[in-house]
C-alpha cells in the first residue's frame, strides 16, 4: 500500500499543516538560540587566549613590585574617605 518514504512524506506534510502558525515562532527563536550559542563560542574562544588581560574589579596590581607589598596600590582603603564636614 504505501511505502515507508511516502509515509514520512505525509507525516511531515500534515506536521507542517498543522504547526502553519508556529513556524515562524519557531524559526525565528531557533536563530536566536544559534546567535547566543555562536556569541558564547566567540567569548569562550576570546577567554582562552593567553595575551588577554584579566580585569578582576576591587584589587590593585602593582606591576612593578611583584609581591613586596610596597606599590602605590591602596588594598585596605584606609585613608581613602573623605574627613567629615563640620
Amino acid at each position: 500500500m504505501f511505502g515507508l518514504s511516502e509515509l514520512a512524506i505525509i507525516l511531515v506534510v500534515v506536521a507542517v499543516v498543522l504547526a502553519i502558525k508556529k513556524l515562524p515562532e519557531l524559526t525565528r527563536s531557533a536563530g536566536k538560540s544559534a546567535r547566543i550559542l555562536k556569541a558564547e563560542a566567540r567569548a569562550a574562544k576570546d577567554a582562552d587566549e593567553p595575551g588577554t588581560p584579566r580585569v578582576i574589579q576591587g584589587e590593585t596590581v602593582d606591576r612593578e613590585a611583584p609581591g613586596t607589598g610596597t606599590g602605590t596600590g591602596n588594598s585596605t582603603g584606609a585613608g581613602t574617605q573623605d574627613p567629615p564636614r563640620a
